[in-house]
């Protein structure tokens, strides 16, 4: 078997996965670029603001923003002021996001129950391991 660089397989495998859930969510209006995460945070913790998920997710303060916004749009979130300051705001799950919430569990549980589905129970816990060691190490960087 050729040795394939490990970037290169990771992107394969993270783009594979967002087509994979992009079709699952779209019928309940969730897009693509991460929607999903920004919404399981916003759910996990009502009151974030836009800043914190930025920096909690690792993205852009761009496609914070267009998820954002395409949640708000689509009935999942809302925006209400931060007492604290004016210019910013906090945002909440809506009760259609409650309602859609255990419907997400169940999308991203299945998703990754395909994506491991050839692994054994050590390769799992094996892989598991690794791709976090990476990820910190990139996160010191």
């Amino acid at each position: 078997m050729k040795k394939e660089p490990i970037g290169k397989l990771i992107s394969y495998v993270h783009r594979q996965n967002l087509k994979i859930l992009s079709k699952a969510l779209a019928p309940y209006g969730i897009g693509s670029g991460g929607q999903h995460s920004f919404l399981k945070t916003i759910l996990q913790s009502p009151g974030v603001t836009q800043d914190q998920l930025t920096q909690l997710l690792k993205f852009d303060k761009a496609t914070t923003a267009r998820s954002v916004k395409q949640l708000e749009q689509s009935g999942y979130i809302e925006r209400r002021p931060d007492p604290n300051d004016r210019r910013s705001h906090l945002l909440y799950p809506t009760p259609q996001a409650e309602q859609f919430h255990p419907i997400l569990k169940s999308i991203l549980k299945q998703t990754n129950m395909n994506l491991i589905s050839n692994l054994s129970s050590d390769e799992e816990e094996q892989l598991i391991f690794l791709l976090q060691k990476v990820s910190r190490q990139l996160n010191e960087d």
